[in-house]
């Protein structure tokens, strides 16, 4: 089942995985990422200790090609399994178990990957990647949406649609964004509207809370209030503009 896309930010070293499957609740097995250090896609008939220990082998200083080595080694069914991993450099290595179902491959890109299997053909995997390198311009998380639906629009997991997910971590030891869609007639789209709402006041939200370079963070609710309402208006702005332009 299944195909994602793992990229890292050049721009601000983020981490992102999204994905989407005729499958329930695929945000729950498939996406692992730890912040600093890397991201992996498992999918297929998921191991997700594909994910667990693969990031933990990242964490240890292993690169992306040794990770994946090491993880498929150690699994004797591993000839049903797909993985993909990005590591802190930005390297990438893939996975497909010789029994995975057509059709099913991964690209390799710069500071990202897509793969996929049960798919409609390779052309989900080429729309993907060629979505993610034309939209640079794009925040990461519309970037990584929008190559998705690319996918999507050249067929998609050819049994159908279920479940999404987009999961991003930047420095923190928490996600800066984590999204499922589990259970819906049209995931991607749904995916992309909370992506749109969560930037009505969340991911704003999220600037004023505790991290590493200020552990208390914002308390005073006038301040956050009011902050939120520049944030609110700012987005309105750069919307009617985009609107003129279009």
């Amino acid at each position: 089942m299944t195909w994602s896309i793992i990229a890292r930010d050049r721009n601000t070293g983020q981490f992102g995985v999204a994905v989407a499957t005729r499958f329930f609740a695929v945000g729950a097995l498939a996406p692992h990422l730890k912040s600093r250090v890397g991201a992996v896609a498992t999918q297929a008939l998921v191991n997700v200790f594909y994910g667990t220990e693969g990031l933990r082998l990242l964490e240890q200083g292993a690169g992306a090609k040794e990770v994946v080595a090491t993880v498929t080694a150690a699994d004797a069914g591993r000839d049903h399994r797909q993985v993909h991993i990005i590591d802190a450099q930005g390297r990438t290595a893939a996975y497909t178990g010789a029994s995975c179902i057509d059709w099913c491959g991964q690209f390799a890109g710069d500071n990202f990957s897509v793969a996929g299997n049960m798919l409609a053909g390779a052309r989900v995997v080429e729309e993907t990647a060629a979505a993610y390198t034309k939209n640079a311009v794009l925040p990461f998380a519309r970037r990584l949406i929008a190559a998705m639906r690319a996918g999507e629009a050249a067929g998609g997991d050819k049994r159908g649609k279920q479940s999404a997910a987009l999961v991003i971590c930047g420095e923190e030891d928490w996600a800066d964004l984590n999204l499922r869609v589990d259970d819906h007639a049209e995931p991607l789209a749904e995916l992309e509207r909370l992506e749109r709402v969560s930037r009505e006041r969340f991911v704003h939200f999220m600037d004023m809370l505790p991290r590493r370079s200020d552990r208390v963070g914002i308390t005073d609710r006038d301040i956050i209030e009011s902050k939120l309402a520049q944030a609110q208006a700012q987005n309105q702005n750069q919307a009617q503009a985009h609107e003129r332009k279009s």
